[in-house]
């Protein structure tokens, strides 16, 4: 299989949903949004993107499954199976707010071989292949030099409905905003991962991610020469439930500061 032209196949189909949400940004009514749950929203929007990409992505490869946001399609691959997040950043495009963006990982098996970030509307495609390096429009990226977390520009997110581990994770931010030269809080994991890729975050971490917000961006990272891995420092089994991404200077003083504040999830 040549990830190279695989990715390249992805990017395309990325992109084509990516004028449709653009499009459809200008016209969007808040009002057609649809509750999922806390805090947790999706439209036409979403699914009609998530559709497009279903229908592109089983034609470059119809052996592979769907594991996919919006629920288009429930198939499994036996070997193969698309990551999809159709949109990442829905509560951000209600808003008319970048960023939001469009994530694809391929996985064979429990390994994503290669993913694809692209940010609508703002020009920018970050994309990785196993072995193949990071790149973002045809530029090979890599993660930054920062040597000290109190050098460092840090991304975060927050959780949308289990609030069970707000508390300490608050004192562990309070903490960072003191330490560093600043958090930021973007609404789009996916892009926050691919800006550690490529060095304008050093690090990126949150809790309550879902496979489909990090599949793509964890091979970005990885391909970019960061590290990817849970508050623990396990990089094995990771969907989601905790996210740690950043350059390798800096990640054995992020996980020691994190393992400070955070206890591991009961889940």
């Amino acid at each position: 299989m040549d990830l190279e032209k695989i990715c390249l196949e992805i990017e395309k189909a990325a992109k084509k949903a990516g004028e449709f949400i653009a499009g459809e940004s200008n016209i969007f009514n808040i009002g057609k949004a649809e509750i999922k749950g806390l805090n947790n929203f999706v439209t036409y929007v979403d699914r009609e993107s998530e559709q497009m990409l279903v229908n592109s992505l089983g034609k470059l490869l119809p052996e592979a499954g769907f594991i996919a946001e919006e629920g288009t399609s429930d198939r499994r691959g036996v070997r193969f199976n698309w990551v999809i997040d159709p949109l990442d950043g829905t509560t951000n495009f209600l808003h008319n707010v970048r960023p939001y963006a469009i994530s694809i990982g391929l996985m064979e098996h429990d390994e994503v071989i290669a993913g694809v970030v692209h940010e609508v509307g703002g020009n920018e495609t970050f994309k990785a292949w196993k072995d193949g390096g990071a790149w973002l429009n045809g530029k090979r990226i890599h993660v930054s030099g920062t040597r000290t977390l109190a050098d460092s520009l840090v991304a975060t997110g927050f959780p949308y409905n289990l609030f069970d581990r707000l508390t300490p994770y608050m004192d562990l931010l309070t903490h960072l905003v003191k330490c560093t030269h600043g958090v930021r809080r973007l609404g789009s994991a996916s892009i926050d991962l691919a800006y550690v890729a490529c060095g304008r975050f050093d690090l990126f971490f949150e809790y309550d991610l879902k496979l489909w917000d990090i599949a793509a961006g964890m091979l970005i990272v990885r391909e970019a020469g960061g590290v990817f891995s849970d508050f623990s420092g396990s990089m094995k089994d990771l969907t989601g439930d905790e996210t740690v991404a950043s350059n390798m200077f800096i990640y054995p003083e992020t996980i020691e500061t994190i393992g400070k504040f955070m206890k591991k999830s009961a889940g």
